[in-house]
C-alpha cells in the first residue's frame, strides 16, 4: 500500500481515542510525502504498507499508515 497525492489518511491517538490526527498528502516523491500544509514526511515501509510519523519519533508518537 502506498500513499496518494490528493487523499487525506487518519488515525488515532494511543493516549486519547477521541484524538485523531489526519494527514493530507499534497505531493509524494520515491521517499517523501508533502503534506497539505507544506510539512514533509519522509516514508517508512513496514509490512508492505508505507507509514509516516507526523509528529516526530517518540514512544507514543503517532503513526499514520497508508493501509
Amino acid at each position: 500500500m502506498k500513499f496518494e497525492a490528493g487523499k487525506t489518511y487518519t488515525t488515532r491517538s494511543a493516549c486519547d481515542h477521541d484524538c485523531v490526527i489526519r494527514v493530507a498528502v499534497a505531493k509524494r516523491t520515491a521517499k517523501t510525502i508533502t503534506t497539505d500544509k507544506g510539512k514533509v514526511l519522509r516514508v517508512g515501509v513496514y509490512n508492505g504498507a508505507e507509514f509516516v510519523r507526523p509528529w516526530g519519533s517518540y514512544s507514543m508518537a503517532p503513526i499514520v499508515r497508508a493501509s
